[in-house]
């Protein structure tokens, strides 16, 4: 693993960050390395960008103002953006390209991945890889059962095979807002806002006890060892010997559609209802450029130039997929050659990502996202009364909204 710097680049070279698992870090790298041997339109760029990475867990929690000052190009969570934006550390696409630019990349993206880093109007990262939380199944481990299409039914399933859920960081908490979406309520709305519960709550008492008895009654079925687990490690468990058969709601990663001894196959998320939509929480990662070299003309260009190659049509249709990179390019996704090389991941869970839920992005949001989960994975583990419980919740909100 490549060691962060602690101070701010002072040569010619451009840094760049991202996260520490070969979806996040090795398609980067190898367009790195192919400078002269790129896909036909790609510009080769004079000014290297040599990148760096991080743990999924600061990927999702590091506060991006505390990184931009010592890189040029963040890959980002977009739920932290709100607070980055406040702190005036990073550049605004607008700045870097023409409307017409930007709209092309919009309208290529899959979902909602490039509407999630928009704020206030204006455009703080470009969509560079795409994910939501999907289902994900053993298939050996699942002979002779259907996979299950409702919350229900995983619930049915959870009797007969092994089930976990993904309660690790933030992810508790984003899978209780999942099962929110799914019966119809976004959580975390202003008041009265469409879709919203009315007053300073979480979400709707209704809703919110019925997604905390799913919770529950799947987080007692979930491994103890895995009960603080990433998504990272989810999979990874899955994919060994004496792995669970099935977990509902994980952040798919398509390189464990070949991973070993026992590759797994992934589907669209449950739905509340038998012919409801599947709900999920969208995850992702975007391109977001640090402010610390707005004076340097030619570090800008670079930059742009850079930021270009990775989104080119010939990068995210090809040399993503091929290096396991998951991208944002909505056409890789419903590309057959990448279907058929990676299990067809991307078609099994294309309804998923083109319908998820994008996150608040409000100053202070990971923090809070941080905090509810945490109250869950302690109130599931001590069976706190859901209503208690549900109070805890709306308490954390109300004191994150505050801040």
């Amino acid at each position: 693993m490549t060691a962060m710097a602690t101070t701010p680049p002072r040569t010619a070279e451009l840094r760049g960050l991202t996260w520490d698992h070969p979806r996040g870090y090795a398609p980067l790298e190898e367009l790195a390395r192919l400078d002269d041997a790129l896909p036909p339109g790609c510009e080769t760029v004079g000014r290297p960008l040599r990148w760096d990475r991080q743990p999924l867990a600061g990927f999702e929690s590091t506060p991006i103002a505390s990184l931009a000052p010592v890189y040029d190009v963040l890959v980002v969570d977009h739920p932290g953006l709100g607070t980055a934006v406040d702190s005036g550390c990073l550049v605004a696409m607008e700045e870097l390209f023409e409307p017409a630019e930007l709209k092309g990349w919009r309208e290529r993206s899959v979902g909602a991945s490039y509407d999630s880093y928009v704020l206030d109007g204006l455009t703080w990262a470009l969509p560079l890889d795409a994910a939501a939380q999907v289902a994900a199944v053993r298939p050996d481990l699942m002979a002779g059962q259907a996979r299950p299409r409702t919350w229900a039914e995983v619930c049915a399933l959870a009797a007969r095979v092994p089930v976990t859920l993904c309660l690790g960081g933030p992810h508790a908490f984003l899978t209780f807002c999942a099962l929110c979406v799914g019966r119809g309520e976004e959580p975390a709305q202003e008041a009265d806002a469409p879709g919203g519960p009315s007053g300073d709550v979480l979400v709707g008492r209704e809703t919110g006890l019925a997604a905390l008895d799913v919770l529950a009654e799947l987080a007692e079925r979930t491994p103890y060892r895995l009960r603080s687990a990433d998504p990272i490690a989810v999979l990874r468990a899955m994919a060994a010997a004496g792995g669970p058969a099935y977990c509902p709601l994980v952040y798919g990663y398509v390189t464990y559609t070949r991973a070993g001894p026992y590759p797994l196959a992934f589907a669209d998320a449950p739905a509340w209802l038998p012919d409801g939509p599947p709900a999920s929480v969208l995850g992702g990662a975007g391109l977001a450029v640090s402010r610390h070299r707005a004076a340097d003309v030619l570090a800008r260009t670079a930059i742009r130039d850079h930021l270009r190659r990775l989104l080119a049509d010939p990068v995210q249709r090809e040399l993503f997929p091929l290096t396991g990179g998951q991208p944002a390019a909505r056409a890789a996704w419903t590309d057959r050659w990448t279907n058929d090389r990676w299990g067809g991941f991307y078609r099994a869970t294309l309804a998923t990502v083109e319908a998820a839920w994008v996150r608040p992005r409000g100053p202070g949001y990971p923090a809070f996202q941080e905090a509810a989960s945490r109250l869950l994975r302690e109130g599931l583990a001590d069976r706190r009364p859901h209503g208690a419980l549900l109070d805890d919740l709306d308490a954390c909100y109300r004191e994150g909204s505050q801040r």
